[in-house]
């Protein structure tokens, strides 16, 4: 990268936000910023989603309007794909070979090329070898053997992470399963400590799983459950808030369970200081569910203490809709009893136990007695997807070729160069009225990962959307009145967000 773009870099990450140049506003500076972009490469590896494409009625063989041969996901090269032509930000026509602005990787991660080879890997092996698949891997495979690919995945996500070692990251079931499975080991609620402590607006998925969760132990929520709520206005929910909840509640919490990112809002919680202030003040167990934060931040669970985390694979990870999911278990839990005391009855903390739990040398002895696997693996309860393992892996393998530090640093720049364009509408706008949108993401680029989220003035988000569906760009809508943009640095480049903006410009012109 050249120095500019350094930088850019560091002025971010001490937190400060830089200025741009007036000619930063052309799309002839955002090209800029690409060229000098080391990551640029990375975009080849995935499939984006045309103008063409998105209007497919039938399959009609491709994954894109034109075949763009396969990136291999452990760096090797196939037929590079074509330059897009960009949009013509002016009347809205297009090529319909030119890839879309794909800002919803917060959602549903656009597609690794090569998880198409890791998925006919595992098809040739099924078909070839059949049962044996369980037990053998080819020499030319991407896969090891099917028994053990969740931990073949799970020593890839270190860096993803930040665990300690393999054996804390086990890959299984689907989040909200993961997280059922989590509180059943880390929340034991007593007569003294009972409550949950979450955030005013967990993702609807988080709300049932906790209020179930205290239901089965013959609780209320209306009496166990803490919400952490944010400033009525901006939406910010200050860290200051956060401690001063565990301060009132400490000493009757059981757990508290908190979001990485708050998903409707993009901010990023402060999540080593968060742990360690509940740690001290005596809350048995932290969790947090890091389904927008994996893949998208830096993350240093082990050193950060906490007890458990639950994620997806199909947003930042880009494994694919409603790929297998991951969960880590701090090394300080694999033996033992529960920090009250409580041991299940071979001595390990009590888990919902199934048969993929068991350790992997005694688990075809087909014995009553469960002996759990080492670590996190121990958690597992059901003989895993391999059909979802290999595309986690496909996708692993692309993260395999940078670091979440190198991904961190593009993001927090590309983020900004968004927000910084956006502020130039605002500003156009006259005085006087109501602004037609504002961003509720926090401002202070250490507080967000890849992600805006703009609050539009009541009554556009309908016209917008669909102007903005027209001119190509992909985006998640959160009625009535949020749509949340997320450039991805694994994929998407500044000149994407340039053209979004002059999109978005267009479609608020067009709405009022």
């Amino acid at each position: 990268m050249s120095s500019e773009f350094q930088s850019l870099i560091k002025t971010l990450r001490a937190g400060q936000k830089p200025e741009f140049p007036p000619d930063a506003r052309s799309i002839d500076y955002a090209r800029q910023l690409d060229s000098q972009d080391k990551l640029g490469s990375f975009r080849e590896k995935f499939n984006i989603p045309t103008r063409g494409s998105l209007r497919k009625k039938a399959l009609n063989g491709r994954a894109t309007a034109k075949p763009t041969g396969v990136n291999g996901c452990n760096g090797t090269n196939g037929v590079k794909a074509q330059k897009p032509n960009g949009i013509s930000h002016a009347n809205g026509h297009t090529d319909d070979d030119t890839p879309s602005i794909y800002f919803v990787g917060n959602s549903l991660g656009a597609q690794p090329k090569c998880i198409r080879e890791h998925l006919d890997a595992h098809l040739e092996t099924w078909a070839s070898i059949g049962v044996n698949g369980h037990f053998t891997s080819f020499e030319d495979s991407p896969l090891a053997a099917w028994q053990d690919m969740a931990a073949d995945c799970a020593e890839k996500s270190l860096d993803l992470v930040g665990a300690a070692a393999p054996s804390e990251v086990i890959y299984m079931n689907t989040l909200t399963v993961n997280l059922h499975l989590m509180m059943a080991s880390f929340y034991r609620p007593t007569e003294k400590r009972h409550k949950i402590i979450a955030e005013w607006k967990p993702f609807p998925s988080d709300s049932y799983a906790i209020a179930s969760q205290i239901q089965w132990h013959n609780l209320s929520p209306a009496t166990s459950l803490v919400e952490v709520h944010p400033d009525p206005h901006t939406l910010y929910l200050s860290t200051d808030q956060i401690l001063a909840t565990i301060d009132a509640h400490a000493d009757s919490t059981a757990l508290l369970l908190l979001p990485g990112i708050q998903y409707y809002t993009g901010q990023l919680l402060d999540i080593p200081r968060i742990t360690a202030h509940a740690r001290a003040r005596g809350i048995p167990a932290v969790g947090w569910d890091l389904a927008h934060a994996v893949g998208n931040v830096e993350l240093a669970l082990h050193d950060w203490d906490v007890d458990f985390a639950v994620w997806c694979t199909y947003k930042y990870l880009n494994a694919g809709p409603g790929a297998i999911a991951g969960a880590f278990v701090h090394r300080k839990h694999h033996d033992g009893p529960d920090p009250d005391g409580r041991v299940g009855d071979a001595g390990y903390r009590h888990r919902l136990a199934g048969w993929y739990g068991a350790e992997k040398t005694v688990r075809f002895n087909m014995d009553k007695v469960f002996a759990p696997a080492e670590g996190a693996a121990g958690w597992q309860v059901s003989n895993p997807s391999v059909v979802d393992l290999a595309s986690v892996k496909g996708a692993l393998g692309v993260f395999g070729q940078t670091t979440m530090r190198e991904l961190r640093d593009k993001a927090v720049v590309l983020t900004r160069y968004l927000e910084w364009l956006l502020e130039g509408l605002l500003e156009e706008e006259e005085s006087g009225g109501e602004q037609a949108f504002r961003i509720i993401t926090p401002g202070n680029p250490l507080e967000r990962g890849s992600q805006l989220s703009l609050l539009l003035r009541a009554g556009l988000m309908e016209r917008v959307s669909a102007r903005l569906a027209e001119g190509g760009v992909v985006i998640d809508v959160r009625k009535p009145d949020v749509i949340r943009v997320a450039p991805v640095p694994m994929y998407c480049r500044f000149e994407d967000v340039w053209e979004f903006v002059e999109v978005f410009r267009n479609a608020l012109e067009e709405a009022r």
